[in-house]
């Protein structure tokens, strides 16, 4: 005689066997939606160092939670040998350029000896794998201190990919619509404040992701992860330009914008292959997507021909501006 219900019975030596996956900085826009897509093929735990937003995960995933700062190696250590995970997504960052530039330690912290502590404690625990999740202000040419340091994460992660048994990769894409920090929530409190939005860069081109893009292309990286060992994944991305996606705003919800003085560190365009990286990349073609990678332990036999960048991307249309202001506007 059963003292619990079968199916619970079977779903809880699904999940005892489930492959378990920690991600770092967990509790914030990619983490949960990457919980929310992942949960139903790995047992995914939560990891940041905020527990007011660790209960708030909690609560919205349904995933277990472990406070966690990757500054810390200790709070690093402590969160593996607790939750003793095959994967690990490294998703924590201080990811502000201005704040970055402001406050450059806090950057260095979090970004930098973060990284290497995730690195230093997989390494250590033989966790299998580790994703760094990187962004397309790490490429050549560097023009700011959060750029830079994940730059810096990159390459610890594939210098410690060709000196362990662990594999290291990185997935680098540019801003993800609607996630926390990013332009668009905040001309969206700017807007719900006083219908004007205040803009440092109308002129500026970018690349925008949705965060279900975002997530296919960590969910990628997992399935081809032993391949992509000591190396970057990328993905053809469209851009468009802060003007243009201002004048869909204004058309389509009211107010108006006000040009103010840009931000120190940022550049005009954003690159998903920069100059330097052309000779150690190549294309991967998949399910009609166009992946690129970057192996800089290896020169290409078929390199990219030319840098990808927001200026010579593929353009972002009027009706694909406007779903990805609807999303975060219902």
């Amino acid at each position: 005689m059963f003292l619990y219900p079968i199916e619970s019975v079977i779903k809880l030596i699904v999940q005892k066997i489930m492959t378990k996956i920690l991600i770092t900085g967990g509790t914030g826009f990619l983490g949960i939606n990457l919980a929310k897509k992942l949960q139903s093929k790995f047992k995914v735990i939560l990891g940041a160092r905020n527990n007011k937003q660790n209960f708030f995960a909690k609560r919205v995933t349904k995933c277990q939670i472990v406070p966690l700062d990757v500054a810390n190696i200790d709070s690093v250590r402590d969160a593996v040998n607790l939750i003793k995970p095959k994967i690990i997504i490294h998703a924590a960052a201080t990811k502000f350029v201005d704040l970055s530039e402001k406050f450059p330690f806090e950057c260095i912290d979090c970004n930098i000896v973060g990284s290497s502590n995730v690195a230093r404690v997989a390494i250590d625990k033989n966790i299998e794998t580790v994703i760094g999740i990187s962004t397309d202000k790490a490429s050549p040419p560097v023009k700011n201190i959060y750029g830079l340091s994940k730059s810096i994460m990159e390459k610890t992660f594939i210098a410690s990919a060709n000196n362990s048994k662990t594999n290291f990769l990185c997935v680098r894409y540019g801003n993800v619509a609607w996630s926390t920090g990013s332009v668009l929530p905040i001309w969206k409190e700017m807007y719900n404040k006083n219908k004007k939005i205040l803009t440092t860069g109308p002129y500026m081109r970018r690349f925008f992701f949705s965060v279900d893009e975002a997530v296919d292309l960590v969910s990628k990286s997992i399935k081809m992860r032993r391949k992509l060992n000591g190396k970057i994944l990328s993905v053809e991305m469209k851009s468009a330009k802060i003007m243009d996606i201002l004048k869909r705003w204004i058309s389509n919800y009211g107010g108006k914008y006000v040009i103010v003085k840009k931000r120190d560190g940022d550049r005009l365009d954003e690159f998903l292959i920069g100059e330097d990286e052309l000779k150690y990349s190549y294309l991967l073609k998949d399910k009609k997507k166009n992946y690129f990678v970057i192996d800089f332990n290896a020169i290409s036999k078929k390199p990219i021909k030319n840098i990808i960048s927001s200026s010579n991307s593929k353009k972002l249309s009027n009706s694909e501006i406007d779903k990805i202001l609807s999303f975060g506007m219902k």
